[in-house]
C-alpha cells in the first residue's frame, strides 16, 4: 500500500523535465543491466560450462529449467515489497544482490556453483530487476503509459544487440570467469549508484501525479470480469484488488500468452546455435541473428507502445501470437544469410510486440495501487514458462532425431492463444 504523505525531493523538484522521465531513463538503463540474468546472456556461457567442467548439454538445461524455476518462486513476494517499499530501496538491494551473483559465477568449479549460479541470475537479474524496472515505469505513467514502456524496452533490446558481441569476444580474450567477474563489477560500479540516486517511488508522493503536472489522468480500463477495485491510501492511485484480478480471463489470457512466447521464445534463444547447425548455419553467421533481432525489437516495442495507447492490447496480443506461430513453423527452413536475417527481425518483432504489450497490460487493466503484487505473480507464471521452454525443445534431439519435428509439434499452441485473444477482442 503506497503512503499517502507528501515526501521532498530535490531531484524531484529541479528537474528540468517531469520526473517520470528521468524514471524511464534509470528503468531502461536497468532494463540493459539485466542482460546478464537472461537467455541471450546465458547462452553464450553454455558451451563454455559444458567443456570446462565436464556437464553434459542435458544436464545444463535442467540446471537451467529447475533454477529458473526456483529463482521465479520469489517474485511475488518481490512485488509485495516493491508496493510497500518502494523502487528506489528495492533496487539498491537486487542490483547488489545481482552484481554479487555475476561475481559468484566466476568463481564456479563444478555443478553446484553452476546451478547456485543460475539461481541467482535468473532471481536477481531477469525477475526481481526486471520486475522493478517496469514497475517503476507504470506508476509514473497512465496516459502514455504504453509509449514508456515501449521505451523501457529499448534498453533490453539495445543490450540485446550490442553486448552479445561484447561478451563474445570477452569470452575469447578473457575467459569465462574473468568476463562473469567484469559484469558484477559493472553492475556494481555503474548500476547500483545511479540506481540509488535516480529511481524514485510513485509521483504522488511528491505531489505530482502520472504523466505530468495537472490532474491525474482516468485511464485505467477496469474489465469486465473485474468490476471492484481496491482502496488505496491515496485516492489518485487506483487499482483491482490482486485477489480480484486473478479471478479474471484476462489475467490469465495474457498470462498464458506471456508464459507461451517466453518459454518458446526461451528455449528458441537456449539452443539457438544448435538449431541453426542443425540445417547448417555456420555459428559466426548464427551470431549475425541478434543484430536484427535487437533492432526489431527496439523499433517493435516503442511501435507497440504506442499502439497500446491507441487500440485494444487484446487485438494487438492475437497479431503478436499468430507472428510468434507461424515463425516457428518456418524455422526448419532457415539457412540461407537472408533467412538467419529475416528469422531475427520476425523474432525481433515479436519480442518487442510481446513486451510492450505483457509489460503495459496488466496496469492498464488492473490499475497501478497493487500493481507490484499482480506483476510479480504474473512474473513468476512468465519465468516458469521460460524454464520449460529450452527443456522442451530439447526433446526434439533426444527424442525425435532433430529440432524440427518438435517445433512443428509446439508451432498450435501460439496460434491456438492468438484465437482466442481475437475472440476476446471481437467481444469488448
Amino acid at each position: 500500500m503506497m503512503a499517502s504523505s507528501k515526501v521532498s525531493s530535490a531531484l524531484v523538484e529541479r528537474s528540468p523535465v517531469y520526473y517520470g522521465w528521468v524514471v524511464l531513463g534509470i528503468s531502461t538503463l536497468g532494463m540493459a543491466a539485466t542482460l546478464p540474468g537472461q537467455t541471450a546472456g546465458v547462452s553464450l556461457f553454455i558451451d563454455a560450462f559444458i567443456e570446462d567442467l565436464g556437464l553434459s548439454r542435458s544436464l545444463v538445461s535442467w540446471f537451467y529449467t529447475v533454477a529458473t524455476v526456483l529463482g521465479s518462486l520469489g517474485l511475488p513476494l518481490v512485488g509485495r515489497l516493491v508496493d510497500r517499499y518502494g523502487p528506489r530501496r528495492m533496487a539498491v538491494a537486487v542490483i547488489a544482490l545481482f552484481a554479487a551473483s555475476c561475481a559468484g559465477m566466476s568463481q564456479v568449479s563444478g555443478w553446484i556453483g553452476v546451478f547456485v549460479g543460475f539461481v541467482c541470475l535468473r532471481g536477481f537479474g531477469q525477475g526481481a530487476l526486471g520486475l522493478l524496472n517496469n514497475h517503476a515505469v507504470n506508476l509514473w505513467f497512465e496516459r502514455r503509459r504504453g509509449l514508456a514502456v515501449g521505451v523501457l524496452g529499448l534498453g533490453m533490446a539495445g543490450a540485446t544487440a550490442l553486448f552479445p558481441p561484447l561478451m563474445e569476444e570477452g569470452l575469447q580474450v578473457y575467459g569465462w570467469q574473468t568476463t562473469y567477474l567484469i559484469m558484477g563489477l559493472l553492475l556494481a560500479t555503474i548500476m547500483l549508484p545511479l540506481g540509488a540516486l535516480l529511481y524514485r517511488d510513485a509521483p504522488e508522493r511528491y505531489g505530482l501525479s502520472p504523466d505530468e503536472a495537472g490532474p491525474a489522468a482516468d485511464n485505467e480500463t477496469v474489465p469486465d470480469d473485474a468490476p471492484d477495485e481496491a482502496p488505496s491510501s491515496d485516492a489518485a492511485v487506483r487499482g483491482v484488488r490482486p485477489e480480484t484480478a486473478y479471478r479474471t480471463w484476462t489475467f490469465w489470457l495474457f498470462t498464458g500468452a506471456g508464459v507461451c512466447t517466453a518459454g518458446f521464445g526461451t528455449g528458441l534463444l537456449f539452443h539457438h546455435f544448435s538449431i541453426l547447425e542443425e540445417v547448417g548455419v555456420a555459428r559466426g553467421l548464427a551470431a549475425q541473428f541478434f543484430v536484427p533481432l535487437g533492432v526489431a525489437t527496439a523499433i517493435f516495442n516503442v511501435g507497440t507502445g504506442w499502439l497500446v495507447d491507441r487500440y485494444p492490447p487484446r487485438f494487438l496480443l492475437a497479431v503478436q501470437l499468430a507472428l510468434f506461430g507461424a515463425m516457428m513453423g518456418l524455422l526448419p527452413m532457415v539457412n540461407t544469410t537472408v533467412e538467419v536475417w529475416a528469422y531475427g527481425g520476425v523474432f525481433g518483432i515479436s519480442q518487442g510486440m510481446q513486451q510492450a504489450l505483457l509489460g503495459s497490460a496488466y496496469a492498464y487493466y488492473f490499475g497501478r495501487a497493487h500493481h507490484g503484487t499482480i506483476r510479480g505473480l504474473a512474473n513468476t507464471v512468465f519465468i516458469g514458462g521460460t524454464a520449460i521452454g529450452p527443456a522442451v525443445l530439447a526433446m526434439g534431439p533426444d527424442f525425435m532425431g532433430g529440432f524440427a519435428p518438435i517445433l512443428w509439434v509446439c508451432t498450435p499452441i501460439p496460434l491456438v492463444l492468438a484465437l482466442a485473444a481475437l475472440l476476446g477482442w471481437a467481444a469488448e
